[in-house]
């Protein structure tokens, strides 16, 4: 176990974790790097090529965007995106930007921020992952100083080709008390130390950090995802990127309150309105979580919130249950699959949010850890093979409607474990592993490169 809930949970910006924030932590990781071998200094000019899925559908993601604020020693997690704009139309005005913030240098987009679109993979890599990037730094003889290839793997995770497209080292260093790999794993081990899923988790967290911050980092978390959903059901306009998608969450949560409580679906039409809420901000650039990605953002927000809505009873303890319990599953398929769209289509990325918020709501509500694991396997079994086509490489057809459908699926994937009594004949373990492989088979062209499905079989205005 190497990941962290507070790795899985990170505070960005839109829209894309794997194409926004992945490649902006990669440019700023770089120029730091030049920082440290003391070389900053002899940079005029930096190169920025891209592969794969970060060259298909990065200008949709705004990859370029990431990469100019990155090289300025942006990051993700405490960018004011209220600044964004402007200081992306400085850069652009003066064709000038700062490296790490200090070091004045030309840059052109059209010479060194180049999409390779016929290109999977940079040249010469070991690593075989679709989002890749190269930096390249320059001295005034146009002679190379540094070069070094980043792959963004899902979630805002980012390797570099010498460290090779692993999950991403987190807790590795950390001796923890209750380490697991499987979900079997995790179930044995809970079982014979008498504990909860969400108990085990917190004690595994407490290795790193107090217990006292493992709580206020959670509950932090879930303040800024309860804004998120805020200001998306106040905030009306027009998404940026061209295809004049309307927010709609304002509209919808306006209806809802004029009828009342009447439907006796209404909580689920909240559930909706919560996740599009979400993911109409993520489409317009602002602040979200990672959940474990930003495409799938919404789904576990929605549902946190439906369960502090709309469950008897409910308190910060199921929250900090849900968060727990949620992680635990997560890191199963951040470790043992992907949550990479590019590599497993979407079914790595809402699927997994969907199975996450599952099992999170079954530990919520006081679910044994059994339930948690069979809500979790339902809530993948029934996205499996879903794929990612997003039109015009934005992350808004389908994707907000997408996370509505995720959040109301965990809904109903709880309840369905909540009211079997008999075991269930799929393992989560099984279903990771068939997602996995599903993904692995699966066409390129479905795996967010916008040349298929409804990307490509609908027309764009």
């Amino acid at each position: 176990m190497k990941t962290s809930l507070f790795d899985l949970f990170k505070v960005g910006i839109g829209p894309s974790s794997s194409h926004t924030m992945g490649p902006m932590r990669a440019a700023r990781r770089f120029v730091l790097t030049l920082e440290k071998a003391g070389i900053l200094d002899q940079v005029t000019c930096v190169q920025a090529d891209l592969y794969g899925s970060l060259a298909l559908t990065g200008m949709g993601h705004g990859t370029d965007r990431a990469v100019l604020l990155g090289l300025s020693g942006e990051e993700p997690a405490t960018i004011d995106p209220e600044s964004i704009g402007p200081k992306l139309q400085q850069i652009r005005s003066a064709h000038r930007l700062s490296l790490a913030g200090r070091k004045p240098i030309a840059f052109s987009e059209a010479k060194d921020l180049l999409f390779h679109r016929d290109r999977m993979f940079p040249e010469g890599a070991k690593t075989q992952h679709p989002n890749g990037l190269r930096f390249t730094a320059l001295d005034d003889t146009g002679a190379s100083l540094a070069s070094e290839v980043f792959f963004s793997i899902g979630g805002g995770f980012i390797v570099s080709d010498a460290e090779g497209a692993g999950k991403g080292p987190v807790m590795a260093t950390a001796k923890l008390p209750h380490p697991f790999k499987s979900a079997a794993d995790l179930l044995e081990t809970a079982a014979e130390k008498q504990l909860t899923i969400p108990d085990l988790m917190l004690q595994n967290e407490s290795a790193l950090r107090s217990r006292q911050e493992v709580r206020g980092g959670i509950l932090h978390i879930w303040s800024i995802m309860q804004g998120c959903i805020d200001r998306g059901m106040k905030t009306e306009g027009i998404l940026p990127g061209g295809l004049n998608v309307r927010r709609r969450a304002p509209r919808l949560a306006a209806r809802l309150r004029e009828k009342g409580s009447v439907d006796p679906l209404a909580p689920l039409d909240w559930v909706t309105v919560y996740a599009m809420a979400v993911n109409e901000e993520n489409a317009a650039g602002g602040r979200v979580v990672t959940a474990p990605t930003n495409g799938a953002a919404g789904v576990i927000p929605a549902v946190a919130r439906y369960y502090r809505e709309f469950i008897p009873g409910a308190d910060d303890e199921g929250i900090l249950r849900y968060f727990l319990a949620s992680a635990a599953i997560g890191i199963l398929y951040k470790e043992n699959a992907s949550i990479s769209g590019a590599e497993v289509g979407c079914q790595g990325e809402v699927g997994v949010a969907c199975s996450m918020a599952a099992g999170g709501l079954m530990a919520a509500m006081n679910g044994t850890n059994g339930q948690i694991e069979h809500a979790a396997e339902i809530g993948m079994e029934h996205n499996l093979g879903m794929t990612c086509d997003p039109i015009g490489g934005l992350v808004q057809i389908p994707c907000i409607e997408r996370n509505a459908m995720g959040a109301v699926k965990a809904v109903h994937a709880c309840r369905i474990a909540l009211n079997e009594l008999e075991s269930h004949k799929v393992s989560l373990d099984q279903v990771i592993k068939t997602m996995y492989l599903t993904g692995l088979d699966m066409q390129s062209r479905y795996k967010e490169t916008s040349l298929a499905g409804l990307a490509l079989n609908v027309i764009e205005c």
